[in-house]
């Protein structure tokens, strides 16, 4: 059985997709990007983008009823495999050890041309 899950202080989707889907065991989000979801505001600079993408990430699971501590698989795309060192060290402040394992690749452009979006399945 899958529910979907929605989270008003997390990005909406800007498509025909849910925010996240919890089965019995798992949670599944959609990639979230860098936006104040009142405002859709985007901040400057990758550290900064990769604050607000981690928290909305961190909202979304806590509306699913999971957290950050959770997590057990994380996809990072990024615009600039140069803002790599700045995301990973957002990214250790957010995730505690042990760390989730992870994939981390340069694309070419993301939504609304941001620099970073994150996908994450966890535990519920």
């Amino acid at each position: 059985m899958k529910k979907v899950i929605t989270a008003n202080n997390a990005p909406a989707a800007i498509g025909p997709y849910s925010q996240a889907i919890k089965t019995d065991t798992l949670i599944y989000t959609s990639g979230i990007i860098p936006v104040v979801p009142e405002t859709g505001f985007i901040p400057e600079g990758s550290r900064a983008q990769a604050e607000l993408a981690f928290q909305n990430l961190s909202n979304l699971l806590e509306a699913s009823g999971s957290s950050m501590e959770k997590v057990i698989k994380t996809t990072v795309f990024i615009k600039k495999m140069d803002d790599f060192g700045d995301i990973n060290q957002i990214y250790s402040k957010f995730f505690p050890e042990p760390y989730p394992a992870r994939s981390c690749v340069e694309v070419a452009r993301l939504p609304k041309d941001v620099l970073l979006e994150i996908e994450a399945i966890a535990e519920k």
